[in-house]
């Protein structure tokens, strides 16, 4: 028996109804109708990406950044058309856009710190 792969992300938040704003607004992501009262899921195929709550006794605020050593990148084929409307909103980019191997590229960080980049190739 072994593990087939990731089948559920979420990442926790220090203000559920903001963040998933902000999610909503910028990247277009879809509330799903499913889930817990302490947490936000978004509709995203192939694997459910959802927001929570803080578990009592996390910190967010506590080390240099949330997630460090994680790498979260979402697909979006019309990355750099978010790129524009997260700069439009002052929202701090952390690596410019470029065009590699998984297409138009690029990291911004969340209204938690939390490191997201975009990229357009599947």
């Amino acid at each position: 028996m072994s593990v087939i792969g990731p089948d559920f992300i979420s990442l926790q938040v220090s203000n559920l109804e903001g963040s998933a704003e902000f999610y909503q607004n910028y990247l277009g992501l879809v509330r799903s109708q499913a889930g817990p009262p302490h947490a936000v899921v978004f509709e995203t195929k192939p694997i459910a990406f959802a927001l929570r709550d803080l578990i009592p006794g996390t910190e967010l605020g506590s080390g240099t950044q949330p997630g460090l050593g994680v790498a979260l990148w979402l697909h979006a084929p019309d990355t750099q058309e978010i790129h524009d409307k997260l700069i439009a909103a002052g929202v701090k980019i952390t690596s410019a856009p470029i065009d590699g191997p998984f297409g138009r590229t690029f990291t911004f960080a969340d209204p938690d710190g939390y490191l997201v980049t975009l990229h357009s190739k599947a």
